[in-house]
């Protein structure tokens, strides 16, 4: 099916001078710098209180939520932009702040990947169990604040489902449903506190403030190289598009288009705790993809095209990551010590539900990367 490329030696397209990067940049600081301030209004930094710091759902407020995913969507574009164009930029300056940039936007994604982890992982154990609604979390139990964890919204006199736990393998599941769930969160909220934690660490620490103090020159002076001036973007962009295409080419995607992989579920639940061999090539993917999107951000501006194949092959990578962490972390969990047989059944049986949605997410961006780009202004 036909797919959008960029051709630099396209005459009819006008070259892209260093300017536009440097636009580019200067905008992405600003926004930085804007959601900085915002996170420190907010009460989202290390002077906020204890127990506010501590609520799950909120570091202080909404806003602060807010201001500290504006912060990470900035540090992304920024970096990624240094990387795809850095034969244009100060080199010594941009190799020093691109590692900085990837540990701040790494460390305040943390705390979020702990809470969608676990919000999904008791969401498939309710959906795996039969159960008409979720089991009651006790307020406070493990939970910072005792703050709720996100609930199923049926009532309870909703229609008994179709499918009651009338085998023995469904009893088992709920039975050890619950406390499956129970021990997912024990673990994924200590690990979500101490994220938060090392998130409000970060924020106070002199290594931030120098970022931030780099951000701020960006957003007045970019560093470019003297060539950058009659310099066209236009080749560094299709280089990352070609980065993406080749890595895309090496995929197994005949296997993707297979509805069970069984070769996936080989490595669930081995003491090796390292990541599944399958999944890295994917995961890089979805950086070059994302790259590849940014690219197109800074050629284009604020008048870049909104590319339906390209969103929907970037929704489906996140979908295989998230479902893969979620797989792992279910793994991790039923590798705990003197577990009751029930327990370690429910969390096997969630591992390979989360190996299922890992290959499903594959099948989605099979189909999402070979569809026709469809564009619109």
């Amino acid at each position: 099916m036909a797919q959008q490329h960029l051709d630099p030696t396209d005459p009819t397209a006008g070259a892209v001078s260093g300017d536009a990067l440097a636009g580019y940049l200067r905008a992405r600081a600003t926004e930085f710098l804007r959601a900085l301030r915002l996170h420190r209004e907010t009460g989202g930094d290390a002077g906020a209180p204890a127990r506010t710091r501590a609520r799950t759902g909120d570091n202080g407020s909404e806003e602060s939520v807010d201001a500290a995913r504006a912060l990470r969507r900035s540090a992304r574009r920024i970096s990624a932009s240094l990387h795809t164009f850095r034969p244009l930029l100060d080199t010594d300056w941009s190799e020093a702040i691109r590692p900085e940039l990837a540990w701040l936007s790494g460390t305040l994604a943390m705390e979020h990947a702990y809470a969608a982890r676990l919000e999904r992982l008791l969401l498939a154990l309710h959906r795996l169990s039969g159960a008409t609604v979720l089991p009651a979390q006790p307020g406070g139990a493990g939970v910072p604040g005792g703050a709720d964890v996100p609930q199923n919204t049926e009532t309870a006199d909703a229609a008994p489902p179709s499918h009651p736990a009338a085998t023995p393998e469904r009893g088992n599941l709920t039975v050890g449903a619950a406390k499956a769930g129970a021990l997912l969160e024990r673990q994924l909220t200590l690990a979500r506190t101490r994220a938060h934690s090392s998130a409000l660490q970060a924020i106070g620490s002199s290594r931030f403030h120098a970022v931030a103090d780099n951000i701020a020159v960006l957003a007045s002076e970019v560093p470019l190289t003297p060539a950058a001036a009659t310099a066209d973007l236009r080749p560094l962009a299709a280089a990352a598009e070609e980065r993406l295409t080749d890595a895309v080419a090496a995929l197994p995607l005949l296997t993707a288009g297979s509805p069970y992989n069984a070769e996936a579920l080989i490595h669930g639940l081995s003491p090796d705790p390292a990541p599944h061999p399958q999944d890295a090539p994917w995961h890089q993917v979805r950086l070059l993809l994302r790259l590849h999107r940014y690219a197109l951000e800074v050629l284009h501006g604020d008048d870049c095209p909104v590319d339906v194949r390209l969103l929907a092959s970037g929704r489906a990578l996140n979908r295989h990551r998230d479902a893969s962490e979620a797989a792992a972390a279910a793994a991790q969990a039923a590798r705990t010590p003197r577990i009751a047989p029930a327990t370690a059944y429910a969390l096997g049986v969630l591992h390979a539900d989360q190996r299922h949605e890992v290959e499903a997410a594959r099948f989605a961006f099979q189909q999402s990367w070979q569809m026709q780009t469809v564009g619109t202004p």
